[in-house]
């Protein structure tokens, strides 16, 4: 099925893919919401968090 704008072909395939799309997510990708700035730089304090 569809997710991430991709078709995967299998549940685990898109399993697998998952975690690399959510570092990209978190790490890299500009959010508007927060002046074009990646999620990861919000976090102030990451003892205790896992992320």
């Amino acid at each position: 099925g569809w997710a991430f704008k991709k078709f995967y072909n299998s549940e685990s395939a898109r399993l697998a893919a998952l975690p690399a799309w959510v570092h990209e997510y978190n790490h890299h990708r500009p959010h508007s919401a927060i002046g074009k700035a990646a999620p990861i730089t919000r976090l102030t304090n990451l003892a205790g968090h896992h992320i």
